[in-house]
């Protein structure tokens, strides 16, 4: 029996960063909110994918309300998010069976190829257990930390350890793609601040992870500059 497909659409967060009056993930870009265009993106690459969307509580109502004024009828499973994106997650994968594939993405990545989707998917359907994209650092590496200087203020300075070597450092995107019962049980371990992203935690349980090269263009948009990047970028892709 093939395996049902679900996406964990991410978008529990507040967006201070964002400096807006609502969470970056309901702001508009070229029309339709963010969050919009990220589900539209997987929902075209997969028909019949099962969405599940996390939100902030508060703001559950905000996105009914424009589903339905912007005439979007995408079936939903909406989930309150935690106090951590880790929380969050595990939330979401409560909604999801023990047989299936499901993609884990960041709400505010609404630019990533409808052709990486399909790929990523192919792949986990030929017997992936994981698979997670990266896109290769381009910037020179400096071993810095935040320190106090004298005069009270923050300043940078070179911890003295050597530079990582560039061309092994790459840079984690989403969708990160597991088996569900692979992910499920990673999500059963308790909380920990070295859980940066779902790779993370499936490594804790050693669930062996392949990698697939992203996107430049996949950006995560958390700032007003990435706003006026990913505006700019739309028109293009």
């Amino acid at each position: 029996m093939s395996r049902k497909i679900y996406l964990i659409v991410t978008a529990g967060g507040s967006g201070t960063r964002m400096g807006a009056d609502i969470p970056k993930q309901f702001l508009s870009l070229a029309g339709k909110a963010i969050l919009h265009r990220t589900i539209e993106r997987f929902v075209e690459a997969q028909p019949g994918i099962r969405v599940i969307t996390v939100l902030p509580a508060s703001h559950i109502p905000l996105w009914k309300e424009y589903c339905q004024k912007a005439g979007f009828n995408q079936p939903q499973t909406i989930v309150e998010g935690g106090i951590t994106r880790f929380h969050s997650v595990r939330n979401a994968l409560a909604k999801v069976p023990g047989d299936a594939i499901v993609a884990i993405h960041d709400g505010v990545r609404p630019l990533i190829s409808i052709d990486l989707i399909r790929t990523m998917l192919s792949s986990m359907k030929e017997g992936k257990r994981a698979l997670i994209p990266v896109i290769p650092t381009t910037d020179t590496l400096k071993s810095v930390a935040k320190v106090r200087l004298s005069d009270g203020t923050v300043g940078l300075e070179s911890t003295g350890e050597k530079a990582p070597d560039r061309s092994l450092i790459w840079g984690a995107q989403t969708p990160q793609i597991f088996l569900s019962e692979d992910i499920k049980a990673a999500y059963s371990l308790p909380f920990d601040t070295s859980f940066t992203d779902d790779a993370s935690v499936a490594e804790a349980k050693k669930i062996p992870l392949s990698y697939i090269e992203g996107e430049r263009f996949n950006i995560k948009i958390t700032t007003p500059e990435d706003m006026l990047l990913a505006e700019a970028l739309i028109q293009r892709i």
